[in-house]
Parts: structure tokens; sequence; C-alpha cells
């Protein structure tokens, strides 16, 4: 055989070298022995006593006695296995083979005596005859895996070397550090000496040697491993980062040194494309890896953990990428924060740490490698090149295909545009499986779906279904409502080409206040622009929100704009007055609170940079410091007759049948009541219709105001309204 075929030929190969060590042993223990065959760990007779003041301090008893070979032979024969060995791995790695032995010494710079460790110990987990070789040679029938001193004793030739090479199991020294073997003890053993420990080869670790690095790490089972297909010219960060990038990794095709990188930026800015990029450029894969996860562990300690992934990515030649590591960064993570940094910093490569907070390293990590790369949002223009890109030499597009749109209003990073892209591609084949053209409808469903979804959990998503036509207001009004739109419309050309964006550091996006009383229009409002502009919707009831307890409410506020700054959405806040009526003069601690909440929120809103809007009835409770924060402030007020005779004419359905006698200037006129209202009154008399007449009549409108006043708490006694009723 030329070359190895495997890493089973490989492993095989190189315990033809192991077990030649263990047969000459074996050999010598047999005349230590001599016909006596029985294993004797359970007594010490006199005669070995004796025997044991005779041996050499720190040899086992076969090592009195002669080999049947000499050291020269021994040596020629092990350097015979070892020079063929070598031949055949070089002629296997030319061949493209890989042998993970070969890549596991280079990896975690392993000498020829920690080698020889792991095959002492592997060998056990391929033949069980080994176990009773290493019991006969411990001169114990119960330690069937080889301790230190076993280990030590077949591999040193002297005394003066195995004192030398028992440096090599230290807690800092590589087969310990990276978790390669683990030292342990029976149950009868109470802190014995390092020399009477048993040694393991750590499954996982067995389990690459045998199979390669393909096999699930079974102890780790929050990393995902990507292979990186983003590109550094295509990567997201500005010119200048970009060309930084491109230097380190450059730099690290040839230096093996740690670096560590700090990708700061919020969510969807492309912290992990960045990451790919690199290891793209590098021939590495990506480990991505849940921080939070690993953090929460119960069942393994955070030190644990960090060593077992950073082994893990030198054994699959990969980058590790923390994903969000700002718990770690808070206050209280300190030591484990250090203890990660410490560990990416003690191997060579290249290492990832993703967050949102503005972190520098303190006093005792200040002398690792660690650079921070901000990332900031794509601009409008980055994002239409993307879809540009994206779109350039694919199917057919609809002639409603807006791109400028899209750029405009989704705030995606390249990955999230390349995934909304596909499945606006698969919408479209699902409408027409034989000619699909993507439409502007399958973008934006896409867009929308390739969003943060997590709000969800948080506030409740509405559906749009409301039109222009079914909002009734003043057209002063409206006109706000417009301009709202058009806010959001235009502003890639004011805040980017036009240059604005230069001019504010905050207050980007569009904030809005609608004053009035409920049931006016105000969340039908919201839902039309974000049809009009074909963003999701999210209400947010601030009732909910509050709390008693001091703090809680802006740790609330916080949660829910974090998670928004990548929904591409409109956060509607409904129940407003839960807030502002707290609001009172500072008379104690808790009025003080209640308006730093106020604050708080408007603060937020103002930092927003998508729509947010904020609803209530309290209009008077905003001073001007507030006001000068809101973009818009929209007043919903009581409809008048006219008004009310449009939100009667309005509310009913095509396909619902209603009597000539329904006479709708006399409801506008006489039931006062606001849009909510009366459309609770419209669908309470069809029910009525559907139970008795199927057509709607004037008296199951009459039934139906009664009992929505009832609901009220008021009664209806309007003798006009009444008047030619058949009651």
């Amino acid at each position: 055989m030329d070359y190895f075929r495997s890493s089973f030929q490989h492993i095989f190969a190189e315990l033809e070298r192991i077990d030649l060590l263990i047969r000459i042993q074996v050999w010598r223990m047999q005349q230590v022995r001599g016909t006596n065959s029985e294993l004797g760990p359970f007594y010490v007779s006199d005669e070995e006593v004796k025997q044991g003041f005779e041996q050499p301090l720190g040899r086992p008893k076969w090592a009195t006695v002669a080999s049947p070979l000499d050291q020269a032979e021994i040596q020629a024969m092990l350097g015979a296995l070892s020079a063929t060995i070598a031949r055949q791995k070089s002629e296997s790695l030319r061949r493209g083979i890989s042998l993970p032995l070969d890549t596991l010494a280079h990896c975690f710079q392993l000498t020829n005596f920690d080698i020889d460790v792991l095959l002492i110990c592997l060998a056990t987990e391929l033949d069980m005859r080994y176990q009773r070789y290493y019991a006969y040679l411990q001169d114990d029938v119960s330690r069937k895996h080889p301790s230190a001193d076993l280990v030590l004793s077949l591999c040193a030739p002297t005394l003066e070397d195995k004192l030398a090479m028992r440096g090599h199991f230290a807690l800092e020294a590589p087969l310990r550090k990276h978790r390669l073997v683990h030292l342990f003890t029976t149950a009868d053993q109470i802190h014995p000496p390092l020399l009477d420990q048993s040694l393991k080869v750590d499954d996982r670790i067995v389990d690459y040697l045998l199979y390669g690095p393909d096999t699930q790490p079974g102890a780790i089972d929050h990393i995902q491993r990507i292979v990186p297909q983003a590109q550094l010219d295509a990567a997201l960060p500005p010119t200048q980062t970009k060309a930084r990038l491109q230097a380190l990794a450059k730099r690290q095709t040839t230096d093996e040194a740690p670096l560590i990188l700090y990708l700061q930026g919020p969510y969807g800015v492309g912290k992990r494309t960045t990451a790919e990029a690199m290891c793209h450029t590098l021939g590495l894969q990506l480990l991505v890896v849940d921080t939070a996860q690993v953090l929460t562990n119960r069942e393994m300690p955070f030190e644990t953990s960090v060593a077992l992934l950073v082994r893990e990515a030198l054994l699959q030649q990969a980058a590790l990428y923390w994903h969000d590591v700002d718990p770690l960064l808070a206050e209280g993570k300190r030591p484990q924060c250090e203890t990660l940094v410490r560990q990416l910093a003690g191997v060579s490569g290249l290492h990832f740490l993703a967050g949102n907070t503005t972190w520098e390293p303190g006093d005792t990590l200040r002398n690792h490698p660690i650079i921070r790369v901000e990332h900031h949002p794509q601009r409008y223009e980055a994002r239409l090149a993307l879809w540009t890109d994206s779109l350039n030499g694919h199917i057919t597009c609809q002639a409603d295909v807006d791109l400028s749109t899209l750029a405009n209003s989704f705030r995606l990073n390249g990955g999230q545009i390349r995934d909304a892209f596909a499945t606006a591609l698969n919408l479209a084949r699902w409408r027409n499986p034989t000619q699909p053209q993507i439409s502007m409808d399958d973008l934006t469903s896409a867009c929308r779906l390739h969003s943060n979804r997590k709000l969800a959990e948080l506030a409740q998503q509405i559906r749009p279904h409301y039109v222009w036509d079914d909002l009734i207001l003043p057209d002063n009004q409206r006109r706000q409502l417009r301009e709202i739109c058009n806010y959001v419309t235009h502003r890639s050309l004011v805040y980017d080409a036009w240059g604005f964006d230069n001019k504010l550091a905050m207050g980007k996006g569009v904030n809005a206040l609608f004053a009035g009383p409920p049931g006016t229009g105000k969340t039908m409002a919201a839902s039309i622009i974000a049809a009009e502009l074909q963003l999701d919707l999210y209400k947010i009831d601030l009732s909910t929100v509050v709390s008693k307890y001091i703090g809680e409410t802006e740790k609330n506020l916080s949660r829910i704009f974090e998670e928004a700054e990548s929904s591409n959405a409109i956060l509607f806040f409904d129940e407003a007055d839960a807030l502002f009526g707290k609001r009172t003069d500072v008379r104690d601690a808790h009025d003080r609170y209640a308006n730093l909440e106020v604050s708080y929120l408007l603060q937020r809103m103002e930092a927003y940079a998508g729509i947010a809007i904020l609803a209530t009835n309290l209009r008077s409770n905003l001073d001007d410091a507030f006001v000068r924060r809101l973009h818009f402030i929209v007043e919903f007020p009581f409809p008048d007759v006219a008004d009310r005779r449009r939100i009667w004419e309005g509310i009913w359905p095509t396909n619902t049948p209603r009597s000539p006698d329904v006479d709708l200037d006399r409801l506008a006129e006489h039931v006062s009541v606001v849009g909510g209202y009366i459309r609770n009154i419209a669908l309470a008399a069809a029910f009525l219709a559907a139970d008795n007449g199927q057509v709607v009549t004037m008296d199951h409108l009459v039934q139906a105001t009664e009992r929505e006043y009832q609901k009220m708490g008021k009664v209806l006694s309007n003798k006009a309204l009444l008047s030619d009723m058949d009651r």
C-alpha cells in the first residue's frame, strides 16, 4: 500500500507502533510474574514489597527486566514503521486525502508524545483486547484504561524523559486544554496523584479521528454550520470598511495569530454577511453560536461550553460567529465575557462577536486582539442596487414592479433582499406555474415575510382592509394622512439625495399623534396608511405595557422598539391614555416617573426609523416640548351631521338588502354617535334582519340603536327618530 486511502488505514498503521511498545512491555511483565497468571490487585505480599525497594524509582516493576530486543533494535523497528507511515501519509496528502489525526496534530499543535497518548487511549475504542493488556500491565483487573503512569512508562525510555513528559498532562497543555483526553478516577480513589488517574479520549475526538469532521458534535446542540457563499466585493459595509476587511482577510491567509472582530450594529445590517464573506475569502466554514443558549445552559458550565466550541471550530477549520453577545456585555456578566475573549485569543484563527451594544474591552482584555467594526443600516442606493442585481437575468417582471419603492419602503439587508426575491419568485410560480411573472404584490408580500417576525409576539398584527373612501374625515385631516404617506414615499429623495440625512441626528422616521374620542377612525386611518404603503401594521395596547413598578414600563417599550427596528412595520400605540393619564403635576416620585415614561416613549418614537403612531384622546396633556418631537398631530373630531350621513352611506356592503324605508338622513341627524358605534348599529341591524325579514328596515335600525345606547348607558328617547315606527 503506497498511501492511506482512509483515516482507518492511517490509524491502524499508527497503532502498529503502539502495539509494538505494548507487546515488548507485556513480555517483560510476564518475566516478572513468572508462571503465576493471577492478577493480584487485592493483596500485597512480602516478596512484592521487597522487590519494590529494589526496582528503580518511578519505573514499573517490569522495567527491571531486559526486553527481548535491545534498545537499538526497538528504535530501528519503530523508526522503520514511522518512516513508512510518513511516506504513505505524504502521498495521501498529495492526493488530497484528508487524514484527521494529522489535521488534529496541526490544529492543536500536538507533539509526537501527545499523539502517542491519543493512540494508546484510542486502542481500547477499536479492540477490547487492549483493555486486558492495560489491566495486565497495571497489575489490576479493574484498571482497563491506561493510567498516566502507564502511558509515561510506555513512551518514556528514562526517568528524566518521564518527568519531562509529565507536563503534557497539565491543565494548560493541549491535551487537556482542548478536552482531547480526560483524566478520571474510580469511586474508591480520593484525591489520587496524577500518575494514578486513568485516561480516556473524548468521544467527539474518537468520532473525528474515525469518521472525519462532518460527524455531528453530540455535546453541542446550539450551533449552526454554514458554508459561506457571500463575497467580500458584494458585502454590505461601505467602501472604506470593505477595504479594511479585505486587508485583514489577506493578512489571515499568512498569519495564524488569533483575530477577534466585534461586529457592532442593529439586527439586519449585514453583520453575519460580513463574517460569511471573510470566511469565503479564507476558505473557512462558519459556525454560528447562539450566545443566549450557551449562557443559560445549566447542564454545562459556560467555560466548558466555550472550550468545546473553540475546539469544534478548530476541528472543522471554521470561524466562530457568536450571535447577539449583548447579554454577555452586561455588567453582571463580565467574568463570562472575559472567559470567552481569553479562550478565543488563546487559539489561532478568525473569530466573530456580533452585537448591538457599543463595547470596547476593559483593562483585563485590552491586550487581546479585538477590532470593532461598526455596521449601519443600508442606504437607499445600496438597497436599490441589491434589488436590481437580484432581478437581473431572471424571469420577467410585471409592469407594476417598482424597485425604487421597494428599496425605499423596506429597509432590508442584502441577505434578506436575496431571500425576499426567492420568495417572490415562488409566489409567482404558484400563481402561474407555466409562465411565472413576478408582480409588485409578490415582492411586497415577500418583503413583509422576511422582515423581523418577532414583533408579533409583543403586539397584535392588524390586516388592513379599509380604503380611503371608507374614512370619513374633514379635508384637512385627510390631507395630513396623505402627507404621512408622502413622507415615506419620498424619504430617500429628501434624506439621501438632498442631504437631509447629514443634518439630522434623529427623527428620520415618521411619528404622529392621532387624537380624538374612541370610534372616530384612528385605527382605521392607521390601517389605511399601512395598506397604501403596503407595510405591516402592529397594534400595541399601551394599557398592557404600562407597569406600576418603576422602570418596568421603559423595559417593555424598549423590547418593542428593539424588535421593531428590523420589522419594516408601522407601530400603532393604542390606549395611550393609560400613559398620558398618569401625567400630572409632580407631587411625588411616582408622578415624576410617570412623566419620564411619556418622555421615554416619545424619545423612542423619535429615534424609530419607521412609522410610529400614538393614539390618545388627551391631546391637552402633551406639553410643547413633546409636541415638537412629533411630525404630525391629526385631530379626529366628533363627526357632524354631514359626516355621520356619509358614514351611514358607506357602512353598507353592496350585497346587503335594505328596505326603502331606511332613512339615513334621519339616522345621521338624531343618532349622535361616532363611526365606531354606527358600524356596530349597522351590523346588529343586519343580524336582526337575517333573523326575521331578510331585509334591513328602519325598525331593525331603531332596535339596534337602542341596544347600542344601552351598552353606552344611555336611553334612546328622541321622538323624531321613533315617530311613524310601528313598534
